[in-house]
């Protein structure tokens, strides 16, 4: 098998997405994914091809004005111009779903980290963005151009949501992009493949894992 050749180590970085408990089996009534905290070790194996690490955390407020409730189900429509439909109660700061999975660093280990979702009236899922329109910075991009990253490899929580809008993200400012779907899990695998198929077609390099890079 022709492995892929990265660039030189200082250019690559490696982004550890939303790899909180609120997406593992560990939260069952929050938005858990199937073998999440098998992801682990693969996350941590693709940080020590980089010369930086980046992460992100889901942060939301218990009064979010998309949280479903017995009236409003998950995923019918939410008003607002920052968010699109319900999820259940996740990531609620403070909770144990707001943490990130065991065997991940400290927040401090890491080179820059974002928190998405804080303000009550919006959901954003890339972590490129505060907002669904792609205006408001988080400062990723500005970080990873500042310190001349071209490529990154990114793995995380959930491969068919947050995952997949932050590769659209880094792809439309002009990054290589190679997603390691042995860092990743989704939810379902109708959307798993779709969010897949648009990634490439992007131009976003799909790997298996860590050993087809070279």
């Amino acid at each position: 098998m022709t492995k892929y050749k990265l660039p030189p180590k200082i250019n690559i970085a490696s982004f550890d997405v939303d790899c909180q408990y609120t997406f593992t089996p560990e939260c069952p009534n929050e938005l858990p994914v199937a073998d999440a905290l098998a992801i682990v070790p693969e996350l941590n194996a693709q940080a020590e091809l980089a010369n930086y690490r980046l992460g992100s955390k889901d942060a939301h407020s218990p009064h979010a004005i998309w949280i479903a409730d017995a009236q409003n189900p998950q995923f019918t429509p939410v008003e607002g111009e920052h968010v699109d439909i319900r999820w259940v109660s996740h990531a609620i700061v403070g909770t144990k779903g707001f943490q990130l999975i065991k065997g991940l660093p400290e927040i401090t280990a890491y080179d820059f980290f974002v928190w998405k979702g804080i303000e009550p009236d919006m959901h954003p899922y890339g972590t490129c963005y505060h907002d669904l329109n792609n205006t408001l910075s988080t400062g990723v991009i500005e970080f990873l151009r500042d310190k001349q990253v071209t490529t990154i490899i990114v793995g995380g929580l959930a491969t068919d949501y947050c995952v997949k809008n932050t590769v659209l993200q880094l792809l439309a400012a002009n990054f290589e992009v190679i997603l390691n779907l042995a860092g990743a899990r989704g939810i379902a695998k109708e959307t798993i493949d779709a969010a897949i198929a648009e990634m490439r077609a992007q131009g976003a390099i799909i790997i298996n894992g860590i050993h087809e890079l070279g």
